[in-house]
């Protein structure tokens, strides 16, 4: 690897930690409900952006990271990352066609598949009931899509990150 790549590919790992730290950002009182699954939502960018460069492996690291940083199950989000980044892998080259808002439309269902996930792990735990706020995070992930687009497509094209 030239010196080029890896300070493009240091630039995404720091994108990612910049989105785990907006995942465990105190929000005040009930807003912390809408706050959407940063993480996720930047790996799919970086996934459907540089499909050769971000892929499974980073989905399960950077969920696993997610998993400690948040307390829960270790595990469950590494599985529900890892399977949402599977999706955009073997969809990215339709998924780069379509326009902006059915790339938007394809975000939410993974951020629902993702929601889904995770409840289903939860409640093998113990048993659950779904709550109006377990919506929330994947209506607002798919109202900043358009931000988190714009904000990497910045960093990715500024950079030249390949």
């Amino acid at each position: 690897m030239q010196l080029n790549n890896y300070v493009g590919f240091f630039r995404i790992i720091l994108t990612l930690i910049g989105a785990m730290c907006l995942r465990i950002a105190p929000w005040p009182g009930e807003m912390a409900a809408f706050n959407p699954d940063w993480v996720l939502l930047v790996l799919v960018y970086w996934s459907l952006s540089l499909p050769d460069r971000v892929g499974i492996f980073h989905a399960w690291t950077f969920g696993l990271l997610t998993d400690a940083l948040t307390g829960r199950l270790l595990g469950q989000y590494a599985l529900a990352y890892s399977l949402v980044i599977y999706i955009c892998l073997k969809l990215h080259k339709q998924l780069r066609q379509f326009p902006f808002l059915q790339q938007g439309l394809f975000v939410f269902f993974c951020l629902l598949l993702s929601q889904l996930l995770l409840f289903f792990i939860k409640n093998l735990q113990h048993p659950a009931q779904l709550h109006a706020s377990f919506w929330l995070p994947v209506f607002t992930g798919t109202l900043a899509w358009p931000l988190v687009y714009g904000v990497l497509r910045f960093v990715g094209l500024s950079q030249r990150i390949k």
